[in-house]
């Protein structure tokens, strides 16, 4: 019997890391689509903010406050984990904004800044234009042009054809769910589990 009870764990086990994404990228998912719920204003102001577990007000945001909220939502604090590795690896991360130390208040709700991080803490993913490859919980950035950049994460909900996930974002209109894959030229894919 404890060996049929192992041999099952076991197959549990691999399943859910060779079959599909654990718990926590759901969970991540779920959490943020709950975030379309909140009316949010864009607005890209500079805020001062607590710290750690700093948050814009609840009614205002941009496209990284929804990462940052999903995420915060499951325990994790980017605007500390954000901050602590900037003061570590300052030089890793892009100079855009000619600051010549960290800052709390908004290095963590930088798209580009968001991306070094992801790429030194998370897993990068490969950039394709095959749906498939984008799972619940991914976080996607993208070039909009005219050096904008943007940041969503994908949900477990796909477009009415069936062939998209649809996208957990803030471009503007609040924090929606958009079948908008694929509309800009993607420049990033990330996992992130702390």
């Amino acid at each position: 019997m404890k060996q049929k009870l192992l041999d099952i764990f076991i197959f549990l086990l691999t399943a859910s890391s060779v079959f599909g994404q654990s718990d926590f990228y759901k969970e991540l998912a779920d959490s943020t689509l709950t975030l379309t719920e909140q009316h949010v204003e864009y607005d890209p102001s500079y805020f001062r903010l607590d710290y750690p577990n700093g948050d814009v007000p609840s009614n205002k945001g941009v496209c990284t406050d929804v990462i940052i909220r999903a995420y915060r939502k499951l325990g994790i604090d980017l605007q500390k984990e954000v901050h602590e590795d900037m003061k570590a690896n300052f030089g890793k991360y892009p100079k855009n904004w000619g600051l010549s130390q960290p800052d709390k208040n908004i290095d963590h709700r930088r798209v580009p800044n968001l991306m070094t991080f992801f790429e030194i803490h998370g897993t990068t993913l490969s950039i394709t234009q095959t749906p498939a490859d984008y799972k619940p919980g991914d976080i996607v950035c993208w070039n909009l042009g005219g050096g904008i950049t943007h940041i969503g994460i994908v949900s477990n909900k796909k477009a009415e054809n069936g062939e998209r996930p649809l996208i957990i974002h803030n471009i503007g209109r609040g924090q929606v769910l958009e079948d908008m894959l694929f509309d800009f030229k993607i420049i990033g894919h990330y996992r992130y589990k702390k």
